[in-house]
């Protein structure tokens, strides 16, 4: 099994890191108005996707909260996992061989794609304005709503295809 690790990509601005740092609060009020419970467990999971800046699995989220002394079954990361994707607050991203991350879906429409390695398992985030301009025009000329979407792209990263000679 390949480990992944995340590279992160700078905020451009002072205004996305207040929207993404306030998520975590919005995504529990929200869940709180819907009448459903505030256990810890749901509470650390969501205060860990919104300190993230990239897609986590359900394992990552479980090992990182351990490591700070939360004790949390992975069995209750998945099903915490299930609700936020199914109530919309967290997009499950899939990254090949049965692998799947989340994170945050954030109101303001701010989002990132991912670079993944099939060598290593590295996966980076990446932006793109003139990937979104065509995605938009693909919104506009098919008639359909595009209500979320991700871009994967699959290959080698800097570090394998120079190990591999290419």
């Amino acid at each position: 099994m390949r480990v992944a690790t995340i590279y992160s990509v700078s905020t451009k601005s002072t205004d996305v890191d207040r929207t993404h740092k306030g998520w975590a609060e919005t995504t529990l009020s929200a869940l709180r108005a819907k009448g459903l419970r505030q256990g810890g467990a749901r509470r650390a999971v969501v205060q860990l996707l919104g300190e993230q800046d990239c897609c986590l699995t359900a394992q990552e989220i479980r090992d990182r909260l351990v490591a700070s002394d939360r004790r949390v079954g992975i069995a209750s990361v998945y099903r915490i996992l299930d609700l936020l994707t199914t109530e919309g607050y967290v997009q499950r991203i899939e990254v090949g061989s049965g692998t799947f991350r989340y994170e945050p879906i954030h109101r303001s429409g701010d989002h990132h794609h991912h670079l993944v390695c099939d060598d290593c398992g590295k996966v980076e985030p990446f932006e793109d304005l003139g990937l979104e301009e065509a995605l938009d025009r693909v919104e506009q000329s098919s008639g359909y709503d595009v209500s979320l979407h991700d871009v994967v792209l699959h290959g080698s990263c800097g570090d394998c295809h120079r190990g591999q000679g290419r």
